[in-house]
């Protein structure tokens, strides 16, 4: 990603017929098969006889995360989680999945997404005696379903669910439940499938393929899924919605290629949105490369359409992460000549069309064609399979202020001259809308500034009108 977007997570959970040694290690593959979706910690949650066990790290899904887990023990319900901070201090506390024990019983929750309206709520629930232990806006539903007294789990659990206007998709475990929930616009993906040992959910299918789980749905959006012993036990709509908005940048960047998101083979679009790239080329450079990874798919999907040959151009040092989750700026800005690395011979003398999935700042877009012609290129032209971001997004995507956003202020022409570039080509939002089955089911506000929920922006911070 040709700027400093952030996303927040990616959740994984396992319900089996019966105990189990597999399961830890299971978990351990799913999260290794998200890793993509989050650097910052990583951590599992499950049922150990009558209580809850948790083990979270700071850092990647590592080689020694694997060694300190407890391969010893027969499990059958169990969740796991990546993540990188969309809300919250990026800190071990706010690590999770989270465990908590409340007048409901013991939960552990895990949580991608984000809820707009969580400021308020977290201020009405302070000032009416809750203690929150984290930053995290993934605890507001916990202390939602404490606060209600004498219903049972289910009714309690929708009646919180309900207050949470935003985007989120959960996994929790109660009892010998695994609770699996969507919110009501379908913003964040949640997929699951079946093994012969029992179901499993994960943010991607790449996640099932990896455990060898023959994939069956999304959990729809507005659904929640309650399964026990391998099964689903229960399953029902406790919201419903008039539009819904899945996020478009699932598909232009977050999902690895090899997934199907939403009902799309991620790999495909992305092929798309590089052949309508092309049909917006008004020029005949010599050779397209693409910014690894994130822009391979759409810039095979350029060369196709455009008839210009393909080259790596830039070689990824898949060692250092995504640059875009590195936690400072000036860290991002840092890692961006550790992560790439010119091929001269391919670059030097030659006109090079840039393919890359977005443009966020313009930070990182200035140093990779800094890079591209010190490497000796003639001419650098940027395509973006992401129409400008022109807006903050409030629905699980960390973006910066308008303020910050190169697009918001400035023409193609004029970001061309602020990152030093020959020129800069952003696909247009029809085009990339012609590119999936069902464009009116997806969010484009980032683009266009129409939110499916309205919203007051004060700064930072953002309060949904109920």
């Amino acid at each position: 990603m040709t700027g400093n977007l952030k996303e927040e997570c990616g959740i994984f959970g396992v319900s089996l017929k019966k105990p189990s040694f597999d399961l830890i290690k299971e978990l351990y593959l799913g999260l290794f098969a998200l890793q993509h979706r989050g650097q910052e910690s990583c951590g599992i949650a499950f049922k150990n006889k009558d209580s809850i066990e948790l083990l979270i790290r700071q850092g990647l899904v590592s080689a020694n995360f694997f060694k300190s887990l407890p391969l010893d023990l027969q499990i059958s319900t169990g969740i796991g989680h990546v993540r990188y901070s969309t809300f919250g201090a990026s800190n071990l506390v706010n690590a999770q999945p989270f465990v908590f024990n409340c007048n409901k019983g013991e939960i552990a929750i895990a949580h991608n997404g984000n809820i707009p309206n969580a400021e308020r709520l977290r201020g009405e629930l302070i000032e009416t005696g809750s203690i929150f232990k984290t930053t995290s806006d993934s605890e507001i539903l916990i202390h939602l379903l404490a606060r209600i007294q004498k219903q049972n789990f289910e009714e309690s659990l929708i009646n919180s669910l309900v207050q949470l206007n935003g985007a989120y998709s959960f996994l929790l475990l109660y009892k010998d439940y695994l609770i699996a929930i969507r919110d009501k616009f379908g913003f964040r993906p949640l997929c699951y499938g079946k093994t012969n040992e029992g179901i499993v959910f994960a943010s991607e299918t790449n996640a099932l393929d990896l455990v060898g789980a023959k994939y069956i749905a999304e959990v729809e959006p507005g659904e929640i899924l309650f399964c026990r012993n391998g099964e689903i036990e229960e399953k029902f709509k406790f919201a419903k919605s008039d539009k819904i908005t899945q996020c478009v940048f699932e598909l232009i960047y977050f999902a690895r290629p090899d997934s199907t998101v939403f009902g799309e083979s991620v790999h495909e679009i992305r092929i798309k949105m590089g052949e309508k790239l092309a049909s917006e080329c008004k020029i005949k450079p010599d050779i397209v490369i693409p910014v690894p990874d994130s822009g391979n798919s759409a810039a095979l999907g350029f060369s196709r359409a455009a008839g210009i040959p393909f080259e790596f151009g830039l070689i990824r040092n898949h060692y250092t992460g995504r640059t875009f989750i590195k936690p400072g700026q000036d860290k991002r800005i840092e890692s961006v000549r550790i992560k790439l690395n010119p091929v001269k011979s391919i670059i030097n003398n030659r006109s090079v069309a840039v393919i890359d999935d977005s443009l966020v700042r313009g930070t990182t877009a200035s140093k990779i064609v800094k890079i591209l012609k010190d490497a000796g290129a003639k001419e650098v032209h940027m395509f973006l399979s992401s129409p400008g971001i022109k807006h903050s997004c409030f629905f699980g995507i960390d973006t910066p202020t308008v303020e910050e956003l190169i697009s918001a202020k400035n023409t193609p022409e004029e970001i061309a001259k602020i990152i030093g570039a020959d020129s800069v080509t952003f696909i247009k939002i029809e085009n990339l809308k012609s590119c999936l089955k069902k464009p009116d089911k997806y969010c484009y506000a980032c683009f266009d500034g129409n939110y499916s929920i309205k919203t007051n922006t004060l700064k930072n911070q953002t309060y949904i009108k109920f």
